[in-house]
């Protein structure tokens, strides 16, 4: 992430376009923003279109803006988004869903910088920095015929990808922290350190919805205060008919690694389920698993679970006035888990 940084920074002296890839829930916004900050455009606007909610009928006249009397209702001109970018930045969100006829269009936004509002007939001038971000394969969208490649020739001068959470593991306790202290300001409350063992779960899990599900997860825990009710949203499902053989066959496979993790998952699940009956008691556990002890403390560290029971639900309190410097102050500190 300091690699991505540094590759903003540098970045934000030209005004190229820029296209950031990354799954869902990595971060693309943030960048975007941290790139309007760094560049010479930061005293103009930041203007974010987000593609996929915008109707295709009505995304036009968002973008490029109308005339007065365009079409019925059109009562007034109207600036588009591209017009209100002016010095600043445009930001295309999952601009993967654009339209081919909208590509065209803001492809000559980019060749020379002049566009028409809809039902005018005036070109104008517009100077502004284009920054495009996408959760897709833009691609294998060009190859689909959904995607002009000449369009994305144009957006994507630089390209920086975002790895998801479960690529920058190393990453996670820091998350935690500032998650945590975010919220603790918000809610105005004082929540307890997470465990090591809730830790290692969290390091061990694959995060599908990567820091965005981390700071959902986060903020439930602060405003409820049950680590028992985090280390449930991170164990996996039961199937209902068992175990499943739901695999991705888009490329070859390893039967042995697949049958391995369908193997730890399940032993996860029945350990999980043992434990809580047995009111995390893990000497009753390892008797009824008829296992030894030490084979049960190993398959709780090798499958990532926890070795102690999670703290349970705890009525949330409000910091009093007088004592929120203090929590301030300790919260500010490194933790170490």
């Amino acid at each position: 992430m300091q690699a991505v940084r540094n590759k903003l920074e540098r970045v934000a002296e030209t005004d190229v376009p820029v296209l950031i890839q990354g799954e869902s829930g990595t971060g693309k916004e943030i960048c975007v923003r941290l790139l309007h900050a760094f560049s010479l455009r930061s005293r103009g606007s930041l203007v974010k279109v987000s593609c996929p909610a915008i109707p295709h009928t009505l995304l036009e006249t968002e973008l490029f803006g109308y005339e007065k009397g365009a079409f019925t209702g059109a009562m007034s001109t109207k600036l588009g988004r591209v017009e209100q970018s002016h010095h600043g930045t445009l930001f295309l969100d999952e601009v993967g869903s654009l339209d081919l006829g909208v590509q065209s269009k803001l492809l000559q936004v980019l060749q020379d910088g002049t566009f028409v509002r809809v039902g005018g007939h005036e070109p104008r001038n517009i100077v502004t920095r284009l920054v495009s971000a996408s959760n897709t394969d833009l691609r294998s969208q060009v190859e689909d015929g959904t995607f002009r490649l000449d369009f994305l020739f144009r957006i994507n001068a630089v390209t920086i990808n975002l790895p998801p959470l479960r690529q920058r593991i190393a990453d996670l306790p820091i998350l935690i922290d500032y998650f945590i202290d975010h919220y603790a300001k918000i809610f105005h409350s004082a929540p307890e350190l997470l465990s090591k063992s809730a830790v290692r779960l969290m390091q061990n899990y694959h995060w599908p919805g990567n820091i965005r599900q981390l700071e959902n997860l986060i903020r439930s825990y602060v405003l409820i205060g049950s680590e028992e009710a985090l280390v449930a949203e991170l164990m996996p499902e039961t199937p209902r008919g068992g175990i499943t053989t739901d695999i991705d066959l888009s490329e070859p496979i390893s039967l042995k690694n697949i049958t391995k993790k369908a193997t730890q998952d399940l032993e996860r699940q029945i350990i999980l389920k043992v434990l809580q009956e047995n009111s995390w008691n893990r000497q009753k556990t390892a008797k009824w698993l008829q296992i030894s002890y030490r084979s049960l403390l190993y398959k709780l560290s090798e499958v990532g679970m926890p070795e102690v029971p999670p703290r349970p639900l705890r009525i949330p309190h409000l910091v009093k006035k007088e004592e929120r410097t203090v929590k301030t102050a300790l919260s500010s500190r490194t933790r170490i888990y």
